[in-house]
């Protein structure tokens, strides 16, 4: 129900209704990984075992956000570049982290936000951007989502996506082909760009993550862990993290995992949300 009429200073008259309580504070999971590890399928996995793919967009209690929404805009010189692959996409100042942060920070507050839509073919920010609804549960997706502290802590919950590298590049391989790339370029890049930044930048991120994920979406016990927890979330739970709310450090939220996994229960419509489909740049 959207909220509109009378503001907070109208008196509370002998007929007034009951006031609204306030709405609950979404819960911001984070999900890194290596390129090609599997991040957005596990969070597709997640939704899907939600029920959330059979509920109306607008509806949808879960989301999923990507990082790569967030890439800068590219000069003509770095156009040139990132066409011949030899632009570093894996580089944090390859992000806006200052328009993710702020974005981040209004979806927490249960605003409804406009994300950018980005063109991994022009390597250019669209004018048309995409709607996020209010959503109970919020995952944020993307290689380096744990790199800058501030964004970091903003996370309620932090997943690593483990893919054993060699798994990574055969997968990263196949896709860059399948859109048309040479394969000596995708190596090229590979060795130059996308490994060295793995290891310097994404790696290091992997000591923030409360669950790590070996094999991503094969591990089907993780990932049923998982489900269950934010099942409890969206049956709720939400009280009981936002008693562990953040301090100045970071968070205080500590919760172990249930043992068991329902994974087949299906969820009823709640706050409305729109699923956001990730894409690659390269």
């Amino acid at each position: 129900m959207a909220s509109a009429g009378g503001g907070p200073g109208s008196g509370p008259g002998v007929g007034s209704a009951e006031p609204e309580r306030p709405q609950p504070r979404p819960f911001l999971i984070g999900v890194s990984g290596g390129t090609a590890s599997g991040k957005s399928t596990v969070c597709e996995k997640i939704m899907e075992l939600l029920g959330q793919n059979e509920v109306e967009q607008r509806q949808r209690q879960v989301v999923i956000l990507s990082q790569d929404r967030f890439y800068k805009a590219l000069s003509a010189e770095q156009k040139a570049k990132a066409l011949k692959g030899q632009y570093n996409f894996d580089h944090p100042d390859a992000f806006d982290n200052d328009l993710m942060h702020t974005t981040l920070k209004n979806i927490v507050e249960g605003k409804t936000v406009e994300v950018p839509t980005y063109d991994f073919v022009t390597h250019s920010r669209l004018a048309e951007t995409t709607v996020v609804y209010p959503a109970d549960v919020v995952l944020f997706e993307g290689i380096l989502v744990f790199y800058n502290q501030d964004i970091r802590d903003m996370f309620h919950l932090r997943l690593f996506v483990d893919t054993d590298s060699d798994v990574r590049l055969s997968r990263r391989v196949l896709r860059d082909m399948k859109r048309g790339r040479d394969l000596e370029q995708i190596l090229t890049q590979y060795t130059t760009f996308v490994k060295p930044a793995f290891e310097e930048f994404c790696l290091p991120t992997k000591k923030y993550a409360d669950v790590i994920i070996p094999r991503g979406v094969d591990n089907m016990v993780a990932i049923n862990l998982i489900v269950q927890h934010i099942q409890d979330i969206l049956n709720g739970d939400i009280c009981k993290w936002q008693r562990g709310a953040m301090n100045g450090h970071g968070r205080t939220y500590k919760r172990p995992f249930p043992e068991q996994a329902e994974s087949s229960t299906v969820l009823a419509a709640g706050k409305r949300s729109h699923l956001e489909s990730s894409s690659r740049p390269h």
